[in-house]
């Protein structure tokens, strides 16, 4: 009878005492328990890392510079074969040039020079690099640089730069030259301090210009072998 009373007594028992009774075993056993609500972290978060930086482009070396006496290419202008018609696929390298000598205005004037192998008769190769020359000034005068800052004229094979017994060195001196031989130069007078800093005392512009040699002749080329013959 006893047995009967305990399981009647057992089942009256709350629900919602049985869940307190279980949290509080579970606490006192060291268990966790779900947190329902918000945590607030006081201050700033702490910044986003900046963005890598963007990968370096490398610039491609310029194929026109001004050096000295000179505006050197680093690409030879293309010609139709046995002619003086520039290839449109240097127009691009022509265009360079063109605004080179734009950026630089104490350059008064220019010779461009066409020149030429060993290759095929003398005569011919000396009218197509003077040909050849004539084109590029014109390139450069129908482009915005003025005339009077042009000359131009061919030298066949007279000028070489390189050996006209290898196909190598026949092929460097097939090409076109921009020669420098006027321009402004500035010139300064200056004294170092005593903290090592330069005062400029005097400056001044001056036009340079250069004396073109022209090539010898194979008549004036025999008369020096022959003089130098005699010496010996």
């Amino acid at each position: 009878m006893q047995k009967q009373k305990f399981r009647s007594g057992w089942r009256r028992v709350p629900l919602l005492a049985i869940a307190a009774s279980c949290a509080s075993l579970t606490l006192a056993c060291g268990g966790q328990m779900p947190f329902a609500g918000q945590i607030k972290i006081a201050g700033d978060p702490p910044p986003l890392p900046p963005p890598p930086p963007p990968p370096k482009v490398e610039k491609p070396p310029s194929r026109v510079e001004v050096r000295d006496n000179k505006i050197e290419i680093r690409e030879k202008i293309q010609f139709e074969q046995a002619k003086a018609t520039i290839k449109t696929e240097s127009h691009d390298l022509l265009n360079e040039i063109v605004s080179v000598i734009k950026d630089n205005p104490h350059i008064k004037k220019i010779a461009i020079e066409g020149h030429a192998s060993s290759d095929g008769n003398k005569a011919f190769n000396k009218k197509l690099s003077d040909d050849r020359s004539k084109s590029v000034r014109q390139y450069l005068i129908e482009h915005g640089i003025e005339e009077d800052r042009l000359t131009a004229k061919g030298y066949g094979d007279e000028k070489p730069i390189a050996d006209n017994e290898t196909e190598e060195g026949r092929e460097k001196n097939r090409r076109v030259e921009f020669n420098i031989v006027e321009q402004e130069v500035t010139k300064k007078k200056v004294e170092i301090d005593a903290s090592g800093k330069e005062k400029v005392l005097e400056k001044s512009q001056a036009t340079e210009k250069k004396q073109e040699a022209e090539p010898e002749d194979d008549a004036k080329k025999d008369k020096k072998a022959k003089k130098q013959e005699e010496k010996k």
